[in-house]
């Protein structure tokens, strides 16, 4: 007990909310369950692997053809994740154009990528300077050096295709050329499918080759890659729906 009566812990519980925000704290939570789920997830991915890289996907959606197939025709590893988010296309698309190192961040786990310097920082925001998406930019998932992905196709408010590139010279690959054992070539795409009932589906898919020497890597970064992007479908989604409430209750 303090001098006046207070338990220590009170005096301990308001000087940690003196320098602790409402929002910091949340912030804290949500990277220590982002720390819990990448460990259970590496964990178990040889149980969950199966599931996580159709998460929320259909059938239909994981066999249909979607743009950028042909750039990685006989992938080694990949994936289609899928989320419904109530909103059309044009609504949803600014929050993707953005994505980025530098620009919108990337949705997720904010503190975790800082945690390797990636100095991310996701915007709840629509950012008017960074809608411009064109082919051949740079979509960087950190500081120069860092890996990086550029822009393969971009047909707004639809398809936006990358591919990883080289972090030295910012050049993607040339994906129809023989590889060694220590090459990679993966796609990223998101595509927005819009349906009948003014909802629009989210799909992400990734397709990956790479030599027989990265396979453990890649099988390591597969689970983290899963935690990472599932929060990000979430983040994607959380904005655009609450900024579709607020614009409807100001109308």
């Amino acid at each position: 007990m303090t001098a006046g009566g207070l338990p220590r812990g009170s005096v301990a519980l308001r000087q940690c909310r003196a320098f602790i925000t409402k929002g910091e704290l949340m912030s804290l939570l949500e990277n220590v369950e982002g720390v819990l789920r990448i460990a259970v997830t590496l964990v178990l991915s040889p149980l969950l692997r199966g599931g996580y890289n159709r998460w929320g996907a259909t059938d239909e959606e994981v066999a249909r053809a979607l743009p950028g197939d042909d750039l990685v025709a006989a992938p080694r590893m990949g994936y289609t994740r899928a989320i419904t988010i109530r909103a059309p296309a044009v609504d949803i698309w600014p929050w993707l154009a953005q994505i980025g190192q530098g620009r919108g961040g990337f949705y997720s786990y904010d503190g975790l990528e800082n945690l390797a310097g990636c100095d991310i920082h996701s915007a709840d925001r629509i950012l008017p300077e960074h809608q411009r998406v064109n082919p051949g930019d740079l979509i960087r998932l950190g500081p120069e050096g860092y890996p990086c992905q550029q822009v393969v196709r971009a047909d707004p408010p639809h398809t936006l295709l990358l591919l990883g590139a080289d972090p030295k010279t910012g050049q993607a690959p040339d994906y129809t050329a023989p590889r060694s054992e220590s090459d990679t070539v993966a796609s990223w795409l998101f595509y927005l499918d819009e349906r009948s009932d003014g909802t629009t589906r989210l799909i992400v898919r990734q397709r990956l080759d790479y030599g027989r020497k990265l396979a453990l890597l890649w099988r390591m970064v597969e689970p983290v890659n899963f935690v990472m992007e599932r929060r990000m479908l979430l983040g994607i989604k959380q904005r655009v729906e609450a900024g579709r409430q607020a614009a409807q209750a100001t109308a």
